[in-house]
Order: C-alpha cells, then sequence, then structure tokens
C-alpha cells in the first residue's frame, strides 16, 4: 500500500511539474504575442502616417497642378490675337464696360510689369552667382595647376 501512495505522490509531482511548465510556456506564449502586438500596432501607426503624408503630398501637389494651370491661362490670353481681342472690344456695349475692360487691361499690365522686373532681377542675380562660382572654380583649377 505504501508502494501505492509513494507512487501516486509521485504522479501528482510529476503532474504538478507539467503544470508549472504548461502554465510557464503559457506566460511566455502571452509575453510573444503581446510582443507581437505591439510591434504590428507601431508598423498599423507607420502605415498609417505614410499613408496621411503621401495624401497631403498629393493634395498640394493637386493644388500646385492648378495654380499652375491658372498661370497657364494667363500666359495663353497674353498671346491673343489681334482679332480676338477685336471681336472682345466689339462685344462691349457701354463706355462704362469698356472702361472696366481698360482698367482690367492696366491692372494685368502693372502685375505683368511688376513680375518682369521680378524676373529681371532674380535671372541678374542667378547670372552673377554664376559668374562668380566659375570664377572662384577657374581659380582653384589654375591654383591646382600650379
Amino acid at each position: 500500500m505504501t508502494h501505492d501512495v509513494s507512487q501516486w505522490l509521485a504522479e501528482i509531482k510529476t503532474l504538478r511539474q507539467q503544470l508549472a511548465d504548461a502554465q510557464q510556456e503559457r506566460e511566455q506564449a502571452y509575453t510573444t504575442a503581446a510582443n507581437w502586438q505591439r510591434l504590428y500596432e507601431t508598423e498599423a501607426q507607420q502605415r498609417r502616417t505614410e499613408a496621411n503624408l503621401s495624401r497631403q503630398a498629393i493634395a498640394d501637389l493637386k493644388q500646385e497642378i492648378q495654380q499652375l494651370k491658372g498661370m497657364a491661362t494667363i500666359e495663353g490670353s497674353a498671346t491673343t490675337e489681334p482679332a480676338m481681342i477685336r471681336a472682345e472690344v466689339d462685344k462691349l456695349q457701354t463706355v462704362a464696360e469698356l472702361q472696366a475692360k481698360l482698367v482690367e487691361a492696366l491692372t494685368d499690365r502693372d502685375r505683368l510689369i511688376q513680375a518682369l522686373k521680378i524676373e529681371q532681377s532674380n535671372h541678374a542675380q542667378t547670372r552673377k552667382g554664376l559668374t562668380t562660382a566659375l570664377g572662384d572654380a577657374i581659380d582653384m583649377l589654375s591654383k591646382d595647376n600650379r
């Protein structure tokens, strides 16, 4: 009988050890799962951020395209033919309409003159910078060749 009891106690001890091992494995599995969940959430957040940045970049580019289209319309209207201008003037019925169109044309002219001056200034500055850079490069090359 003692042998049966000691056998039962040994089996209980073995079962307790197996239970402890199973619990430890379960805890490790929970830890691993939590780690994978954290990694997944971090990755998902990065993807959401990238998607939002991409959407913003697309919106910015669309807005820039619209602005460029608007500029192209203005530039295209500056090259209209005299016959088209004559037809537009002929449509004007009153002196007030003609005066309004003249004011609009003079305003556009002033704006374009200002834009041209700015462009000329930028061009001169760029030319000056490039000339300076070219001079520096020539000086460096001549010093290296000595």
